[in-house]
């Protein structure tokens, strides 16, 4: 009875670490740490990105790499058919392939929304639909919150998307959901930082140089996930087997712009840092200009209307109860520490 029971424990981990995961989007921010959390695991574990994808942090020898066609849905449905063939179905598919700036607003659409319809209508014609389908969306994809008593945004709330990166992601969602019995698990991080993050970067960065800026005068709440904690939220719902679920991801706490900047001034062992507010309809200005002036050279403007919009909302606020709940979700990092080991990664690689 004790080999018999031996045998079966050694066989149920054979399958989980045969578990075959695809990452998309692998090359950017949030995807590199997913990958290195798949490898860690044990997993098979597949990196999606284009040939000319920065690998940086893709070294790992066994990683293994496809560059999927999420443009042209026919060649995708030839390209998922002959990995069934040669190396079996993926058993989960983290989508994190998307945008949030663009040279041209269409991409928007074309990318965040027009990527996952291929996909998804793919992987249901050529019957490779995993056992779980991850889709990284955003918070930004329900808008506006209360900014009058504050309250979380839910789930039950109407969402109503007020940038064109928001709206795209919505339509991705509402995409998903329209399958019938696609096994969706739909993520809605806030605003992600960690180490090899570039816009939170820029905010340390100025600290560094002694301004930090912040927008608009009136109370504003600002909500964060670090960057390993999502990972972790996003293994905790693989683990639980859950799908046609969606969840709001953040550390559960909400701060303001000075708390971020004690924590960002105290990990740099930073004395004297000047505070500076730019009225909200002086960003709008510089905003439109910045967009206008990035779309007669062709490139894509960090500050832009959607970044305007983003940045002047004043409840970031959300409701994380599902999180918590249903997937037993904790964070192991709230701002401070997360702040201060970001920060350590940014001086010990020379960004700061």
């Amino acid at each position: 009875m004790l080999i018999l029971l031996l045998l079966l424990l050694l066989s149920h981990k054979k399958v989980v670490m045969n578990k075959k995961i695809l990452v998309t989007g692998a090359g950017g921010f949030i995807g590199g740490f997913i990958v290195e959390e798949s490898l860690r695991r044990g997993y098979e574990t597949w990196a999606g990105v284009r040939s000319s994808t920065n690998r940086e942090y893709l070294t790992d020898a066994n990683i293994k790499f496809i560059d999927l066609k999420f443009g042209n849905k026919e060649e995708l449905k030839r390209q998922l058919s002959e990995q069934k063939e040669k190396e079996g179905a993926w058993d989960c598919i983290i989508h994190n392939l998307g945008v949030t700036k663009c040279k041209n607003p269409d991409d928007f659409e074309r990318i965040n929304y027009g990527f996952v319809k291929n996909f998804t209508e793919a992987l249901v014609e050529t019957d490779t639909v995993p056992e779980q389908f991850v889709l990284m969306s955003s918070l930004g994809a329900w808008g506006i919150g209360d900014e009058k008593g504050f309250t979380p945004i839910r789930q039950s709330d109407v969402p109503h998307p007020n940038t064109r990166y928001g709206k795209s992601k919505l339509k991705a969602e509402q995409h998903l959901c329209s399958l019938s019995g696609f096994p969706y698990v739909i993520m809605r991080p806030t605003g992600v930082y960690g180490p090899r993050e570039k816009d939170y970067y820029l905010m340390m960065k100025s600290i560094k140089y002694g301004f930090d800026f912040s927008v608009g005068y009136k109370r504003q709440q600002i909500t964060f996930i670090y960057v390993k904690d999502l990972v972790k939220a996003i293994f905790l719902a693989i683990d639980k087997g859950v799908k046609q679920q969606a969840y709001f991801v953040s550390d559960g706490e909400a701060y303001t712009s000075t708390q971020f900047r004690k924590y960002v001034t105290s990990a740099m062992r930073k004395k004297f840092v000047i505070p500076v507010c730019v009225p909200l309809f002086f960003l709008k200005i510089v905003s439109c200009c910045a967009e206008f002036f990035a779309s007669l050279t062709g490139a894509a403007s960090t500050l832009n209307r959607d970044k305007y919009n983003i940045m002047k909302q004043r409840n970031w606020i959300c409701d994380t109860t599902p999180l918590q709940e249903e997937l037993g979700f904790k964070p192991d990092y709230l701002l401070e520490r997360g702040v201060y080991e970001t920060v350590t990664w940014y001086k010990k690689n020379g960004w700061l």
